[in-house]
C-alpha cells in the first residue's frame, strides 16, 4: 500500500472584489477513496483546487497536502498529480513532446513518458501533434501529465468531459485502481451521475460554500423513499393509510405514498390482510438528492445546511 497524505482544506476564502469565490470552505479529502468534489458550473471547485495547488492565493484559510502546503513540499509534482483542464497544451507538440517537457520536473526518464502514453491508451498516437487531438484524447494526455511523477495524490477537474462511454469506464477503473493501492484520489464534477460509479466519498459546494460531506452512501441516506402501490381493494388501503398516518396520493393506476418504503408498506398491508398486485420502490434518487442541496434560495444562500454524516475526515463542516 502507498503511504499517501491526506488534503486538508480549512476555513478556505477567495474574495475577488465583491465576489467570494470561495467561502470559508472546510474539508478533508482521505487516502485509499476516491472523492468527489461536487458542485454546479461556478460554485468554487477550480478555485478550490488552485488554491491547494498554489496557483492562487487565498484570501484566507489554508489548503495542505499532509502537513504542509502544496508549494512546500520539495519536489511537489511527486506529491499531487493535477490535471486542472485539458486546454494547456501547445498544439505544435506531439504527446510524446509535451510528456518530455514535463518529466525533468518530476525527475523521471523518458521511458516513463512511452509507459504514460500506454497505460492511458494514446500511445498509437505519441507522435501525433495535440492540437489534432479530440478532446477525449486530450484528457488523457492530461492525465498521462498528472502522473508522471507517480505521485501518492491526483486531483482532477472535470476528467470525463469529452470521454465516451468507453472512455468514462476505463477512467473509473483506473481511479478505483489508485485508490486500491492507498493513493489520495480528488475529483471534481458538476454532475453527480458522471462519478457516482467512481466514488466513496463527496464533499459539495454550491456558491463557494460547503453543502454536504459524507460517504456516497450518506448522501443516499438523504433520498426520502416512496412507494408506489397497486391494490384491488382501494378502500382498504386507504385505511391502512389513515391508521399509519402515511401521505399518499392516486398516481396513474394505484396509489404513491411518500416517505415510506416498500418493506414497511408491504408488511403493514400483509399483517392487514390488504391484498396487492403491485408494490415498486419510488422516490428521488442521489441526482435529486445533489439538485436539492444545490440548487440554492432567492437569496443566493445554498438551499442546505451543511450536513456531513459519514468519515470523520469529510466532518470538518463549517
Amino acid at each position: 500500500m502507498i503511504a499517501a497524505p491526506s488534503l486538508t482544506v480549512q476555513g478556505l476564502t477567495k474574495v475577488y472584489g465583491p465576489l467570494r469565490a470561495v467561502d470559508d470552505l472546510s474539508f478533508e479529502v482521505r487516502p485509499g477513496a476516491v472523492t468527489g468534489f461536487l458542485g454546479p458550473n461556478g460554485a468554487g471547485k477550480t478555485t478550490t483546487l488552485r488554491m491547494l495547488l498554489g496557483l492562487a492565493r487565498a484570501s484566507s484559510g489554508t489548503a495542505l497536502v499532509g502537513d504542509r502546503p502544496y508549494v512546500d513540499h520539495p519536489t511537489p509534482t511527486r506529491v499531487v498529480g493535477a490535471a486542472l483542464e485539458a486546454t494547456g497544451f501547445h498544439p505544435g507538440r506531439t504527446g510524446l513532446g509535451h510528456l518530455r517537457v514535463y518529466a525533468p520536473q518530476a525527475g523521471v526518464p523518458d521511458s516513463r513518458c512511452h509507459e504514460l502514453l500506454e497505460l492511458v491508451g494514446i500511445a498509437d498516437a505519441a507522435n501525433r501533434r495535440v492540437g489534432n487531438y479530440s478532446m477525449g484524447m486530450r484528457q488523457r494526455l492530461g492525465l498521462a501529465t498528472a502522473l508522471l511523477g507517480d505521485p501518492p495524490c491526483l486531483v482532477l477537474d472535470e476528467p470525463t468531459n469529452g470521454l465516451d462511454p468507453e472512455g468514462i469506464r476505463w477512467l473509473r477503473t483506473l481511479l478505483r485502481h489508485f485508490a486500491g493501492e492507498g493513493r489520495t484520489v480528488l475529483v471534481s464534477s458538476h454532475l453527480l451521475g458522471e462519478v457516482q460509479n467512481t466514488v466513496d466519498d463527496v464533499v459539495v459546494i454550491a456558491r463557494g460554500r460547503l453543502v454536504h460531506a459524507s460517504s456516497l452512501a450518506g448522501m443516499a441516506d438523504l433520498a426520502s423513499p416512496a412507494t408506489y402501490v397497486v391494490t384491488p381493494s382501494p378502500d382498504a388501503l386507504a385505511e391502512l393509510v389513515r391508521q399509519h398516518g402515511w401521505n399518499a396520493q392516486p398516481h396513474e393506476h394505484g396509489t404513491m405514498i411518500d416517505g415510506v418504503g416498500t418493506a414497511e408498506v408491504g408488511a403493514a398491508a400483509f399483517a392487514a390482510g390488504v391484498e396487492l398486485h403491485q408494490l415498486t420502490p419510488q422516490g428521488t434518487d442521489l441526482e435529486d438528492v445533489f439538485f436539492r442541496l444545490t440548487s440554492g434560495s432567492a437569496d443566493g444562500a445554498p438551499a442546505e445546511t451543511p450536513t456531513a454524516g459519514a468519515p470523520a475526515n469529510l466532518g470538518s463542516v463549517r
